[in-house]
């Protein structure tokens, strides 16, 4: 008997993807596809698929050409899958021509022509909505906005606008954008999504004008150092039924899901201590100190809880400019220590210690691709990984994709009560003094 292998997404089934399955079926007596798992597609970047897994899985079978269908879960599956199941062809279309040549030490390889004139991209442009996104900034770079829609269906940054037009020179200098705004109006006008990506003190004010304008915003946070003023626009948001989302991209990443999950799933035990550093040098960049820390106080409130019993902190200034903080709080039964350097160093690390083991990221952990657990027990270390390049904006767009698609208005990645309380900490910090 000979076995025929070939592999897809198969997104939006289609008469192309049909036509390969009944070609590839002529190449021998048993037909295995493998249809990419969720996990796989995320973490190498490819997400605009539409259909669940199950769904993919379902349209080819009915097409009555497959005898077994499998998931492709990780990278470098395939030359496993073929001495696995002694598969005799490789069978791909020929958009991917060349790309799997080394496989032919292993079977036969082929390459079948595709349908011409019908994609899965091409259905997903003329099936799903479409948005505009626009930029409002103070600072010369998009943050990788611009780069990253692109991987992510129905976004496309079309717009942007700077108070400062120095700014805006070196903006474009970098960064093709199609329509550059002369006022904050004009681009909320022209835009289905703003993103406010500006001095913390002009935030609320972009971010209200958008909300009231009834378009989605996205924003770096923190957005205000006042309560009632996140308050006012989170009820806002809700009110004029349209989306509120901070750029804390480190949410939306499959590795972070997994370091919740053995934290408060109990699987190290009862935390007893929680240590997170974070600093960038950018003197571009005037209160990056408040920017830095709401990536260190999230994972603080979500791993340790928000009732922590007692809060100090020492602060290093420089004018009105933090340089330095570090924040202790004292909980019922452990404690938690930020540190945040803005131009004075520290090693950017995270680790958290449980009764039955320890968790370790280095170096960027807020985008990492990793962390380790160290158990007391063992002197072997796990290592939970996931694939991931970028910045992260992709994930959180994927995470926006979804929510437009689903017509809801919260994603719940962040409680409102760990965004207030996260304000009411920079804001004990802000007034400080050395």
């Amino acid at each position: 008997m000979k076995k025929v292998i070939t592999y897809g997404t198969f997104d939006l089934f289609h008469k192309g993807h049909y036509n390969i399955l009944k070609r590839a079926k002529e190449y021998g007596d048993y037909l295995i596809v493998g249809v990419t798992g969720e996990n796989y597609d995320i973490g190498r970047g490819k997400l605009n698929v539409h259909d669940s897994l199950a769904t993919r899985i379902e349209n080819v079978q009915k097409t009555g050409f497959v005898d077994e269908i499998i998931v492709e879960e990780y990278l470098g599956q395939k030359i496993g899958d073929i001495l696995k199941y002694g598969v005799d062809t490789f069978v791909i279309g020929d958009d991917w021509k060349g790309k799997f040549d080394h496989l032919s030490r292993y079977c036969n390889m082929v390459y079948l022509e595709r349908t011409k004139g019908i994609s899965s991209t091409q259905i997903r442009e003329e099936t799903f909505n479409q948005y505009n996104i626009g930029i409002v900034c103070d600072f010369p770079n998009d943050n990788q906005i611009i780069k990253e829609s692109q991987f992510v269906n129905g976004f496309e940054v079309t717009n942007v606008y700077c108070e400062d037009n120095k700014v805006l020179d070196k903006f474009l200098e970098k960064y093709e954008v199609e329509n550059t705004c002369e006022n904050y109006s004009d681009l909320v006008e022209n835009s289905d999504i703003v993103y406010v990506r500006c001095e913390i003190s002009k935030r609320f004010s972009y971010i209200k004008k958008a909300l009231i304008a009834g378009k989605h915003v996205i924003y770096d946070p923190p957005a205000t150092f006042k309560e009632q003023e996140l308050q006012e626009l989170m009820d806002l948001a809700k009110q004029k039924k349209v989306i509120l989302m901070n750029n804390i991209k480190m949410v939306h990443i499959h590795v972070f899901n997994q370091l919740l999950w053995m934290t408060q799933g109990g699987l190290i035990g009862d935390i007893l201590s929680f240590n997170c550093a974070i600093s960038k040098n950018d003197v571009t960049r005037s209160n990056l100190f408040y920017d830095l820390s709401v990536y260190t106080l999230v994972p603080m409130l979500k791993i340790m809880g928000l009732d922590y019993e007692n809060f100090d902190c020492i602060v290093k200034k420089d004018g009105e400019n933090i340089e330095f903080a570090s924040m202790n709080f004292a909980y019922p039964n452990s404690r938690a220590i930020i540190t945040v350097g803005n131009k004075m160093r520290v090693d950017n690390q995270l680790e958290i210690v449980g009764t039955e083991g320890t968790i370790r990221m280095k170096n960027d952990w807020w985008r990492s691709r990793n962390f380790e657990i160290h158990t007391p027990d063992s002197t072997d270390v796990q290592v939970f990984n996931t694939n991931f390049d970028g910045n992260g904006f992709k994930y959180l767009l994927r995470e926006l994709s979804n929510l437009l698609a689903d017509n809801r208005i919260d994603s719940r990645r962040i409680q409102e009560d760990e965004l207030l309380e996260i304000i009411k900490i920079l804001e004990q910090v802000r007034n400080s003094s050395d």
